[in-house]
């Protein structure tokens, strides 16, 4: 993998607009892909050494919200906010629609178990839907409370942050099953969700992140959820600017947490024992989204303007990049 202790590594031939999703292919292929809200989906190869080779393009005809690589990672699936559900094959270069939801579909994540495979998609619509992507109509439809801001899986679990801080809990090998109905400690809007699994005899469960500057922690069982502050930074009179959490994602080998902030700082954390490992230098334009390697080795985050300020602070000048940052050893626990 990229040599550690090197500097990141900047991504080739990125999207012309701020990127709203960020994925690493399934190993053993080593692929990123990344949605715009240019409407463009782009995927790159990643050398060993860190550089990138860009390696596939698509064109959609409304922004990308989600993407999400097949288990073969021969297809990309995409949602898009002109309420569309496509899939992307790679080799063919061919783009077909699967679906559409009533309002932008903000979520997309492909599932495979031993006996079944299918896409799951969250909308704004208010309704988790499950797609045969060989079917044009849903093989199964759930309501949900209010508009889906974000979900995650990881098989048998699925998580979908709401509207007013709801989170609904799913159990994928029973068929989709209302597994829990709960609200965050989050008193703002939801940003984004991660599942982790089980490490050092504690239960399993996710952590939710909103425009407050704070994420939850909350366990399937057997601990108490808790909160904590993140993306501030103290002003005088005792006074902090705030940040949004834009996007959080466990390590997937140690279960470590990283936050990516509009502050344009990624952060370590270990949440079982409730410390910071460390925090990055702050970039100069806000963290859009991020995401781990399957073995763990690289971290790829995104900058670009998140209207966090307003459209008086965009600066055209500034564009989105993706980075590539050698990580494996600094994300464990201390």
């Amino acid at each position: 993998m990229m040599p550690q202790n090197s500097v990141d590594f900047e991504v080739c031939f990125p999207p012309s607009d701020s990127i709203s999703a960020l994925e690493f292919s399934p190993a053993p292929r080593n692929m990123l892909c990344a949605g715009s809200w240019d409407q463009t989906v782009r995927t790159w190869h990643v050398e060993m050494n860190g550089a990138t080779t860009p390696n596939g393009f698509c064109k959609v005809n409304s922004p990308v919200l989600d993407v999400s690589w097949s288990d073969d990672s021969n297809k990309v699936y995409l949602s898009t906010a002109g309420r569309e559900v496509h899939q992307w094959d790679l080799q063919s270069n061919q783009l077909t629609q699967i679906g559409t939801h009533d309002a932008g579909v903000r979520s997309c994540h492909w599932i495979k178990a031993a006996n079944y495979a299918c896409l799951m998609t969250g909308s704004w619509d208010k309704t988790l839907k499950f797609w045969d992507i060989r079917c044009p109509m849903p093989m199964l439809t759930l309501s949900l409370p209010d508009r889906c801001y974000d979900a995650d899986v990881l098989y048998p679990m699925a998580a979908v942050a709401c509207a007013g801080n709801i989170i609904m809990l799913y159990a994928l090998d029973k068929i989709a099953m209302d597994y829990r109905h709960m609200e965050s400690n989050l008193k703002q809007q939801t940003r984004c969700i991660s599942i982790f699994r089980e490490r050092q005899n504690q239960s399993g469960g996710f952590v939710v992140g909103g425009i407050e500057g704070r994420a939850a922690v909350h366990y399937f069982y057997g601990k108490e959820s808790f909160a904590f502050k993140c993306h501030r930074s103290p002003c005088p009179m005792g006074i902090h600017n705030i940040y949004a959490v834009n996007d959080l994602k466990h390590h997937p080998v140690h279960q470590t947490l990283v936050t990516a902030g509009s502050d344009g700082v990624y952060t370590c954390w270990d949440t079982c024992s409730r410390n910071k490992i460390f925090s990055s230098s702050t970039k100069d334009q806000p963290l859009t989204k991020c995401c781990f390697s399957p073995d763990g080795q690289i971290f790829a985050y995104a900058l670009g303007y998140d209207w966090a300020k307003g459209h008086e602070h965009f600066d055209p000048n500034k564009k989105p990049q993706i980075f590539l940052h050698p990580c494996f050893d600094e994300m464990k626990t201390r």
